[in-house]
């Protein structure tokens, strides 16, 4: 998509028309979920291609090498893939989804998307010739990148273009596997980080009508045809939950490996970037000429092992040491491509291994080692994502079996704390906090450590004695518009906190009767005033509380006032914009020390000549330099294309003369005719 294009025609259009809010994000949703579908078939349709073209078309033509050729065509693949990136992609700051995340979180979902069509082409190379990577994340990327593309050219502010993006997230997943409710789940758990109002319509209605279109060019049936298996006998819980305690340090094993080999790769300097992918298909056809199956997605095998198939256990664990190393040998040696079908083939592999070994130990259970295949593959996903309700969804979803799913919930949740324990980050969250990005609930906490309690939270606010009637309580929450407030006894104490949720469980006529000091919860989290926000935002998560009271450390009973999830909101996006200030500061003093001339900042004022238009269609004075430009939190490096909007402000640079007529440019005032 030609990013002038959607600068000049879309936004111009959307002014003409005047359409309401809801009009422009359902229909932007509505497209985005059919061209995700669309690109997401293409780009399946595109692996097909490269797979014939490499293992029946150049296959037999490389036949006189014997076995090897087999080897040879990974290798190949590697080397067309690295050109692509090479001369396409460029460097990138971090792995396929994760880069959605720190644009979702920094950038206000602001993606480079005139760069998806080369990244999902050397994705399709790297499935196609077996390189052992996923289909999910460049499909994922397609449709994020589209969310993005339509709302920068529309112009939206913010917060909607990272719900398209979030919104394209999950169309992409939803067309990948089938599966639009983990699609939604996906973009709420991993993208977003949170349940946003906003977004949350937004998401489903993209998601929904991916898989519409998707099942309208590909038919309705699910990724893998299960048998129905079912949860035959109490005693096999037990077995259930050794498998969970197996998959979740698999889990952490795999994000580990898969870093590892990234900082091996890195560190082989006697190899250009586009030649390392070359190597690592050389290691992937080495293995595939004697564990075939773990070459590419690996679908196949998987719908075996979930049918039952009876392979020897020492194969089985052959496949799980073979994808647990080609999965990081090909992604850290530069194949794009995505860590969610192998997580499921280990998984797959992992809870066959388990189930057949279960089988043989206590043959009376009548064990099926397809079943713990099938919950293998949710535990290990689940593990290493961090993601357990898109785990247990997408299992669903491409299979269409719901008969399994009380000890598929319980492995899931145990290989997630296990995981958790020995990982603390997940496949997507360990890049950027190695980057010194640590995202919680879809935000950077690292940016909120600066800043504490006593800065951002409320005093004087209201507050309903014990004594209060819960009518007087519930006029309080109408008065204050909140969900709860502190509640304190006769001395002025914190006492306890009282929510609506903590009234709506009564009958009516409890209601009438009864006493706030009767109903609140009285265990409450607190926070002291010298703690972090980051502090805060962590221990809102604990038990997904909405507010906080803040106490006195000296006097734990004394309310001083209290901290609300918006508050933590409003000071999260303050904090950017503070680092947005101080990094755009940062170079004015750069170019005033290097250029040894003039460097000031001038905003861009509602009216001003310079305002609406594009840079190059300024009459700016001769030798004058406009070296950056901050936008809210962005900071940009302007180019003749850039529009001015009111509110940019301008690093320029240029003599003192020069700068005035700057100023008189970005200052309000009839506009030149």
């Amino acid at each position: 998509m030609n990013r002038k294009w959607t600068r000049a025609s879309l936004a111009p259009w959307l002014d003409r028309l005047q359409p309401s809010e809801t009009l422009v994000l359902g229909g932007a949703a509505l497209a985005l979920g059919v061209l995700s579908a669309l690109g997401v078939w293409a780009f399946k349709a595109l692996i097909g291609g490269v797979h014939w073209a490499a293992y029946d078309w150049l296959g037999p033509r490389l036949a006189f090498l014997g076995g090897w050729s087999l080897a040879l065509l990974p290798a190949l693949g590697g080397l067309l893939a690295g050109l692509i990136v090479h001369w396409w992609v460029g460097q990138e700051r971090h792995h396929g989804v994760a880069g959605i995340m720190e644009a979702v979180a920094l950038a206000g979902g602001r993606l480079r998307f005139w760069r998806v069509p080369a990244k999902a082409v050397a994705a399709a190379v790297s499935l196609g010739v077996g390189a052992s990577v996923g289909p999910e994340d460049p499909s994922v990327q397609i449709g994020a990148n589209l969310g993005s593309a339509l709302g920068q050219g529309l112009r939206l502010s913010d917060e909607r273009v990272r719900a398209l993006v979030a919104g394209g997230a999950a169309a992409g997943l939803a067309a990948a596997f089938n599966a639009p409710i983990a699609g939604v789940f996906f973009a709420l758990e991993i993208v977003l980080g949170e349940l946003s109002g906003g977004a949350f319509s937004v998401v489903v209605l993209a998601a929904v009508i991916s898989a519409v279109v998707t099942q309208a060019l590909s038919g309705p049936q699910p990724a893998f045809r299960v048998p129905a298996y079912t949860f035959g006998s109490v005693w096999e819980l037990p077995l259930y939950l050794g498998l969970g305690l197996l998959a979740g340090p698999l889990a952490a094993l795999y994000v580990r490996g898969l870093y590892l080999a990234q900082d091996v790769f890195h560190r082989l300097h006697c190899l250009p970037g586009w030649a390392k992918p070359v190597l690592a298909g050389l290691i992937v056809g080495l293995v595939g000429l004697a564990l075939p199956q773990v070459l590419g997605v690996g679908y196949v095998t998987i719908e075996g092992l979930l049918g039952g198939a009876a392979l020897p256990l020492l194969l089985l664990l052959a496949l799980l040491l073979g994808k647990l190393v080609l999965t990081p040998v090909s992604i850290g040696g530069g194949f794009p491509g995505g860590v969610f079908a192998p997580s499921l083939f280990l998984g797959a592999a992992l809870g066959a291994a388990f189930g057949a070994a279960a089988g043989r130990l206590f043959p009376g259970l009548g064990i099926a080692p397809g079943a713990f295949a099938l919950v293998g593959m949710a535990a290990v996903l689940a593990g290493a994502v961090h993601a357990p309700l898109t785990a247990m969804l997408l299992l669903f979803e491409m299979t269409q079996d719901y008969h399994i799913i009380l000890p598929l919930m319980f492995a899931v949740i145990i290989s997630l704390f296990v995981s958790q324990r020995l990982q603390r980050d997940s496949v997507y969250t360990l890049g950027l906090a190695r980057k010194g990005l640590r995202l919680e609930r879809g935000r950077d906490v690292e940016v909120l450590q600066g800043l504490n309690v006593s800065a951002v939270m409320q005093t004087g606010g209201p507050t309903l004695p014990e004594s209060a009637p819960l009518a007087d309580a519930l006029a309080a929450f109408s008065a204050a518009r909140v969900h709860g407030l502190p509640v304190t006894n006769a001395a002025g104490e914190l006492a306890g906190v009282l929510t609506l949720q903590d009234i709506d469980g009564l009958p009516p006529e409890e209601q009438a009767a009864r006493i706030v000091g009767e109903v609140c919860t009285r265990a409450v989290l607190t926070i002291y005033p010298d703690e972090t926000l980051g502090a805060a935002m962590r221990r809102l998560g604990t038990r997904d509380v909405g507010r906080l009271p803040v106490v006195d450390r000296a006097d734990p009973r004394r309310l001083l006032g209290v901290l609300t999830r918006h508050d933590l909101i409003r000071a999260y996006d303050t904090a950017l914009s503070r680092q947005a200030a101080v990094r755009h500061r940062g170079q004015q003093v750069r170019l005033h020390t290097l250029a040894g001339t003039q460097v000031e900042e001038v905003r861009v004022e509602p009216g001003a000549a310079c305002a609406g238009k594009p840079v190059k269609a300024v009459a700016w004075p001769a030798g004058l330099v406009i070296a950056s430009l901050r936008r809210g939190r962005d900071v940009i490096v302007p180019n003749g294309d850039t529009l001015l909007q009111p509110g940019d402000r301008l690093v320029v640079v240029g003599a003192p003369s020069v700068q005035a007529e700057a100023r008189r440019l970005c200052a309000p005032g009839p506009r030149p005719a």
